[in-house]
């Protein structure tokens, strides 16, 4: 079992950055795929950005060049670096791992991110 715990949400201005992590632990000694998704109201849930165990990373296309995903394996906790928010980036945010590839996924809670002015 994984256990996730995010942190970092918040409400921003319109152009200002905020730095979510995701801490996992549990019975776990690595964890091949680390990503966080987003859902805003009405809307399904959709990925923002992946990293994998060998640092392969993946961008939603709306957030390519704003936001950076970064990871600290030894501590197994993952990080995302959003710069010049939009209103549209409002959602709630949600950390998925993978310790395995194919195996079990797991969610953390979800946190939310408001930008408004």
């Amino acid at each position: 079992q994984v256990q996730l715990v995010e942190s970092g949400g918040g409400l921003v201005q319109p152009g200002g950055s905020l730095r979510l992590s995701c801490a996992a632990s549990g019975s776990i000694f690595s964890i091949y795929f680390m990503g966080w998704y987003r859902q805003a109201p009405g809307k399904q849930r959709e990925l923002v950005a992946s990293i994998t165990s060998g640092g392969s990373t993946n961008y939603g296309l709306s957030v390519k060049g704003r936001f950076t995903i970064s990871r600290d394996s030894a501590k197994n906790t993952v990080y995302l670096q959003m710069n010049t928010l939009k209103p549209e980036d409002t959602a709630v945010y949600y950390c998925g791992v993978a310790p395995s590839p194919g195996g079990s996924f797991y969610w953390g809670q979800g946190t939310q991110v408001t930008v408004s002015s």
